[in-house]
């Protein structure tokens, strides 16, 4: 059971966190867009999340691909089942299909990773689980990565970690039935 209210009614977020609700639903294709219905309850906290999130997911100097490798890793790492969900389907529509998906909850070791998704995955790992990432990773990232995207790595991975927190914490329903 959700510890927020996960749906939102015109009276409880007002008119125009209620109209992004609506259309954040429309735009993943579910009835509802429960992660939205809940955070903009807290008008000031979505509103500067909003942005900010929009920039990482779809205007980031990552490639969409290596940005859904990131979040499904942090996702996994989290055992976040709400962001596994999302990005499952975002992530094939970005060109991850099911078999690299699987190797991206393997793991930096799994067979078949070249050397950049590798070295992106154990990124992730340190990122996520120690809360840092070591020397020798950081240099083996910068190989692949110019310094916005090395920036922008360690807020992608902050973002999601902070997220799957967000919605473990908050215990919120799944949007899809699968």
């Amino acid at each position: 059971m959700s510890r927020i209210p996960a749906t939102s009614s015109f009276r409880d977020v007002g008119p125009i966190n209620w109209v992004i609700c609506r259309l954040g639903a429309r735009g993943i294709r579910a009835p509802q867009f429960h992660l939205f219905n809940a955070l903009s309850r807290h008008s000031a906290l979505f509103w500067a999340w909003l942005p900010f999130s929009g920039v990482l997911l779809y205007w980031g100097r990552l490639s969409r691909f290596e940005a859904e490798l990131v979040i499904l890793r942090v996702g996994h790492l989290r055992d976040c089942e709400y962001e596994l969900q999302q990005h499952r389907r975002l992530a094939r529509s970005r060109g991850v299909d099911a078999g690299l998906q699987a190797k991206v909850f393997e793991g930096p070791d799994a067979e078949g990773l070249t050397d950049r998704q590798r070295v992106l995955l154990r990124a992730t790992d340190e990122f996520v689980l120690s809360r840092e990432v070591s020397g020798e990773t950081w240099a083996a990232l910068s190989t692949y990565l110019n310094q916005r995207q090395l920036i922008e790595f360690c807020f992608l991975a902050g973002q999601y970690d902070t997220l799957a927190a967000t919605m473990n914490t908050l215990k919120l329903p799944l949007d899809f039935p699968d």
